[in-house]
């Protein structure tokens, strides 16, 4: 899995992000434009920097993605947490 750093932003594939929401690929993007799957992206500060942290909220899961400066995933978790709307 990589992510896709850009000035505008990152981007996960939906085919990575899917499987770890327990949704189809497919699903992926429907769901982001109907707002039930949320997300927030953080910049890395201190021994942090150049890191990226993306989250994402969906069916009473987080799911945590970390990544270096190219993009390259360094840790994933996924964890029961309510759901940000």
């Amino acid at each position: 899995m990589k992510v896709t750093l850009t000035t505008d932003g990152a981007t996960v594939e939906a085919h990575d992000l899917g499987p770890l929401l327990g949704l189809k690929p497919a699903e992926v993007p429907e769901k982001m434009r109907l707002g039930e799957i949320t997300s927030q992206s953080e910049e890395g500060a201190d021994e942090d920097a150049g890191r990226t942290r993306l989250t994402f909220w969906y069916g009473g899961f987080r799911i945590r993605i970390t990544c270096d400066q190219d993009g390259n995933v360094v840790k994933t978790s996924r964890t029961a947490a309510t759901n940000r709307h």
